[in-house]
Formats: C-alpha cells, structure tokens, sequence
C-alpha cells in the first residue's frame, strides 16, 4: 500500500476519499518536507547577519580554552576538571590549516546549520514533517541558539546530539540501525559535554530498562556513553588522580555542587550577560522573559494531551523528550550558584519537539467543528501566530545586543595583546593576572595563575618563568598587584589594564 507525508503524519494513499469535487485550496508555495531545510538555511542567515558582524574578528574568554588545546600557534590554556575535549576535537580540522577566526565562524556556522536540519529531521518520522520543522524554529529563534551557533562552545553541540538521540532512541523498536545512531550520538554529547550528556541520558536508562520494547536500547545507551567519557576518564587519571578525584575537583570549580536554588539566576540572565558568577545583575527587559516564565506550562500541556492520546502520536514521544529535558535542567536550576543563558540550551531542544506537536494541533482542531467555534480556534491561532512573530523579534534584538558585547570584550583582549608585543612581550612568553587566559591566547603566550579554577603553576615556578622568558601580569583598572610584583614596572593598556613587567625588561619605545 503506497503512502505519503502530510506533514503530521504518514496516511494511506490509497484510503477511501469523499465523493463529490475536490475542495479548492491553494497550494502552499513551499512544500512541507522542505521547510525543515528553510528553517536551517535561515538559522545560518541569522548568525551570518546578526552575530559574525561583531563577533568575527575575535574569540571570546572561554573559547580561549577550547581553540588553544588544538591551535597550533598558541599554547594550550589550562584546561579545568569540569571541561571535556570534544569541541577542541570538532574545531581542530580547521585550525590545521588557518588561524583566521572569520573561517573557523563561518566553517561553524555551516555545521550548526546542518546540524540543526539533522537533528529534528531525526524526528521527522515521529512527529511529520510540519511539526519537526516548527520544532526546530522553536530552537533556532532562541537568541542563545544563534549566538552559539558560530561559537567554540559545547552546549549547543550537546543540545542538538541529545535532541538527535532521544529521535533515534524513541525509534529503536521499528528500526534496527537506530541503535547505531543511538550509540553515536550519545558519544557525541557525552565528548562534547560529559555531565550534560550524563543527565539526559538518566531518563533514556531508565525508560529502556522499564518498557520491554526499549530494552534493546541498553546495549547502545551503555556503548555510547562509555566510548564519549573514556578521553575524559582517561585524562582523570593522568592529570587529576582518577575519576572520583576529578568529579570532586569539578564540583569545586563549579562552586561547591549542592542544592541551591538557582532559578532566580537563571531566569536574571535569560538575555544576558553570557555569564553570570557571581551573579548580582538585575533583571533586563523582563518583558523578553514572559516565554520562559509560560514554558513550564506549555510542557505539562503537552504531557497532559500525550497521555490522553490527544497528540496523534504515542505518549513517549512526548514524555521521554520531556524526562530528559527536566533531567539535563537539574545542575542549572538546582546545583549551580552562578548562570549562562547557554546552559538550558539542551533542555530547549529537547522540548522543542512536544511543544511543535502542542502547538501545531492548535491549526487541526477545526476539523468538523461549528462555524463560531471555527471563528475561535482561527483567533486563537491568529494570536499565536502573532506572538511568535513578536517573540522572533525580540530574540533577533537580543542576540545582537549580545553580538555586540561579546564583540566588544573579544576586541579588547585582542588590543590588550597587540599593546603587550609592542612592550616586548612576545612569544614565547607568560601572562598572569585574572584576564590573563584570553589576552595571552590572542598574543600567542601561555597563561598562567597561582590560584583560582585555572591554578597551573606554583608562586615560585610564575617567578622562575617571569626570570626566563618574556613575562607581564596583568591587572584589573581597580585591582592591586600582589607583593612579588612590587617594583615591576607598570604599563596601561587598552581596557583599562595595567601591565606590570619585571624588572630588567624596559619597554620599547613607541615607535619600536
């Protein structure tokens, strides 16, 4: 029996139709398998016209960290318990053979594009092709979603693999090859982001273990996650001591992991700043808010529908998605004291699914109703339209708004560098200082501190170095430089920092 795709499911071609002539519709001008391909290419136009502008001449603090473990003409920053490697791995192809920053955004700009397209085309047999296209605009109109899109960050990479897995794990029972597509995307997320991709998978171990049909999916869910944490285990035992010793070691870098409740930070720095800690900001354009604070609602709206079989679809392909998506917020909400807008991006994309099939009932409720219930549900979905037009908007100005500060930072370190090579410190070289880890990358030096998450060397071992090589610590327009640099020669620099270089190394005139 043939069949095709309406877009919220697959029917019967050959099912008896209604007598009596067609009804007159117009043809849509896109067809709706191909609008899961329009919301990616228009994913990739918004990075490329709202956030390469300013952010693509420069990388940002943290990206720092990532670029320089597989930038060959930097040395590698240090690298803290908590992080794993597997974006340094993804950016490492590109930085073999260029260090322009414009490349590797535009290279990561294509990537996400196509990652987004696959991810939710994963649920496309789920849920049609309408609502996984909607699903993935959900995603993609987030202005942490475009922001991150062209960034050396892990937590979108991590988003789109749980969101892909999740597809893939709910379709193991009618499809064989979805536990290989299982087993390698949960590697992917547990490579890039190891404790998010330990959260998600929780609900998907639990899930196969209870229901008979999922239990071939142990198998893979095991595999998978073992094979994406075995760098990160590997590299515990080198560096930390073993497993436990690092897990202890990232729960005091991330501030002491125990219950807090963190939910007010969170919902502070839902427009920014792109990190929070400690986090004192106030609240901007609470207004801009108003989508997060509807959020939980929409999600037990869409549960309730799915149990009561009102989606169309099975209730796990509501559920599960669900499960993990609470599950990966956990830390954030409840663990963490300090906030990234960021963080939520794998539970986003994980709702994004039941939400598309929520609200794309809305539209299919008119069925065979009355002509003032019809008038209703057309209102309603007017309505609806039109706050996600305002939505949409309000994301573009936000992401710009963001766009243009983290532009700013990154140019700074970047004008900070440039002004220590013209003081001679040049590679090989050190920095020290709180914003030494960024403007030592961007002047090819290795950055070191004496305390603080980023602790590498002993006070000794820095004034070894400071003797040896070309050395300057840096610091902040209110701060104080410690004892050992008393005598140090001081030096201002763009942004307001001081450099302090040691003795014995004059700086060179202006024009040198």
């Amino acid at each position: 029996m043939d069949s095709t795709d309406t877009g919220t499911g697959t029917v019967s071609a050959t099912a008896p139709r209604p007598s009596g002539p067609p009804p007159s519709r117009r043809r849509p001008r896109l067809p709706v398998r191909h609008w899961l391909t329009a919301v990616a290419v228009s994913y990739g136009l918004a990075q490329l016209l709202l956030v390469l502008p300013r952010t693509g001449h420069a990388l940002g603090w943290d990206e720092t960290v990532y670029v320089s473990q597989t930038a060959p003409w930097a040395p590698a920053a240090y690298f803290s318990a908590p992080r794993s490697r597997g974006v340094s791995l993804l950016v490492a192809p590109v930085l073999a053979v260029t260090d322009s920053v414009l490349v590797l955004r535009l290279v990561l700009v294509l990537l996400s594009s196509a990652a987004l397209y696959a991810a939710f085309r994963a649920w496309r047999p789920l849920i049609g092709s309408r609502d996984s296209a909607l699903a993935a605009l959900l995603l993609a109109g987030l202005w942490t979603a475009q922001h991150a899109g062209s960034q050396v960050m892990p937590n979108l990479w991590t988003a789109l693999a749980a969101v892909a897995g999740v597809a893939w794990f709910l379709r193991v029972p009618a499809e064989p090859r979805a536990r290989w597509w299982l087993a390698a995307l949960l590697a992917a997320a547990t490579a890039v982001r190891l404790p998010d991709a330990g959260w998600v998978a929780l609900p998907l171990l639990g899930t196969a273990l209870v229901v008979r049909a999922q239990r071939s999916a142990v198998l893979p869910l095991c595999a998978g996650a073992a094979v994406g944490a075995l760098p990160w285990a590997v590299e515990a035992y080198v560096r930390f001591g073993g497993v436990v010793a690092r897990l202890r070691r990232s729960s005091e870098v991330e501030g002491g992991m125990s219950f807090h409740m963190n939910v007010g930070n969170v919902w502070r720095t839902l427009n920014g700043p792109q990190l929070c800690r400690p986090c004192h900001v106030p609240l901007e354009h609470p207004e801009l808010t108003l989508w997060w604070c509807v959020l939980p609602l929409l999600t037990v709206l869409a549960v309730v529908g799915a149990l009561r079989g009102r989606g169309g679809h099975p209730p796990a392909v509501t559920v599960v998605p669900v499960l993990c998506a609470v599950a990966a917020a956990v830390p954030y909400l409840f663990l963490l004291t300090y906030s990234a807008p960021r963080f939520l991006l794998p539970s986003y994309a994980l709702l994004a699914p039941p939400l598309a099939v929520l609200l794309g009932r809305v539209p299919d409720l008119g069925g065979r109703r009355s002509r003032p219930r019809l008038r209703s549900l057309s209102a309603v979905t007017v309505a609806l339209a039109a706050a996600g037009a305002l939505h949409t908007v309000s994301q573009e100005a936000v992401v710009w708004r963001n766009s243009v500060r983290t532009g700013g930072a990154a140019e700074a370190y970047r004008a900070a560098a440039g002004a220590l090579h013209a003081l001679g410190v040049r590679p090989p070289c050190a920095v020290t200082g709180p914003t030494a880890l960024p403007v030592a990358f961007d002047a090819g030096c290795a950055s070191v501190q004496t305390h603080g998450n980023n602790r590498s060397v002993t006070p000794s071992r820095l004034l070894e170095l400071a003797r040896e090589i070309p050395f300057a610590l840096l610091v902040e327009p209110s701060g104080k430089a410690p004892s050992y640099a008393r005598g140090w020669s001081r030096h201002p620099l763009p942004g307001g920092w001081w450099a302090h270089l040691p003795p014995g190394r004059p700086a060179p005139s202006p024009g040198r």
